[in-house]
């Protein structure tokens, strides 16, 4: 069956939404990649159908976007479009080879992540918030944060029917709205409770919906707002770091494993798909240990 472009971009996106649940900012990014890719086939190859494409010309395409000064990890973006798109049309029988098998992904350099350590969550966690219009709400914020190392948009979207205070569970609706369980800590839960008994009861109105965390008309909070408190309870406590959700998270997973947490369980518990993104917090984890070594060893 000869399909052109079009058809088949369409029909890998379409499996991309139904059947592997990916989600809608993915399916984007890779449908313009791909279209951006069969847009010079064309051009330059007069190609119309993924049938006409080989590795040669995938290898020159990226030479090409490469010379344009595409940075490392939007290469990597592209690669991996092609690669599953063509293993896709390849599985579908629309192709009857995959050009892209043998398409190496480019190595990205690899950045450690930052972290606040154990004395600097402490401080954060227990400053005074009572001049704050929600004290409860941002205390309760904070909390869940450091204690289930959420996404922010994980956070924003936090709905009642997923929490179970008395279990000490939230279910976390995550990337590509894959689902996990999450245990919450005991100080989390009363913060939590706390503000779902004496705050989110007055803060709720017609428009109010399942969500944990509202805003002052009793909508959704936004992940805009939580980033903006996060950064005023950092600016109240005096921390000269940084301080942005993700670093809460990446907090969570290195303070787990400094305590002797497993690293399957990290992947877990953070919802990495590939225990490849988990690994990054024992670099971490070494460059404390190091660092330790150095400062305390007599021949360090």
């Amino acid at each position: 069956m000869e399909i052109d472009f079009a058809e088949a971009i369409d029909s890998f996106i379409l499996y991309l939404a139904t059947e592997r649940g990916l989600s809608e900012n993915y399916q984007v990014l890779t449908r313009r990649s791909l279209e951006n890719f069969a847009d010079w086939a064309g051009k330059l190859k007069r190609f119309s159908s993924p049938r006409e494409v080989e590795l040669s010309v995938l290898t020159e395409y990226l030479a090409t976007e490469k010379k344009r000064g595409l940075a490392p990890g939007s290469m990597k973006l592209i690669v991996v479009a092609l690669k599953i798109f063509f293993r896709f049309l390849k599985m579908r029988s629309l192709n009857d080879q995959d050009p892209a098998e043998l398409l190496p992904l480019p190595r990205l350099a690899r950045f450690l992540p930052e972290t606040l350590n154990e004395g600097q969550v402490k401080h954060l966690l227990e400053i005074n918030l009572q001049g704050r219009p929600y004290p409860m709400r941002d205390r309760a914020i904070l909390e869940l944060f450091y204690a289930c190392g959420l996404r922010i948009s994980e956070l924003a979207g936090a709905r009642l029917e997923n929490l179970n205070l008395q279990e000490r569970l939230i279910r976390v609706i995550g990337k590509g709205s894959k689902t996990r369980l999450v245990p919450v800590g005991r100080i989390a839960c009363e913060a939590v409770s706390q503000y779902l008994v004496q705050e989110r009861v007055r803060l709720i109105s017609p428009k109010t919906g399942n969500e944990v965390f509202l805003s002052r008309q009793g909508k959704k909070l936004t992940t805009q707002r939580i980033w903006q408190i996060l950064k005023e309870i950092a600016a109240l406590a005096g921390l000269e770091t940084n301080v942005y959700p993700h670093l809460l998270r990446h907090s969570f997973a290195t303070h787990l494993l400094a305590h002797g947490a497993d690293l399957r369980i990290i992947q877990e518990l953070l919802g990495h798909a590939d225990i490849a993104t988990t690994q990054i917090y024992t670099h971490v984890d070494r460059s404390r240990l190091k660092a330790i070594h150095q400062q305390f060893h007599p021949r360090g």
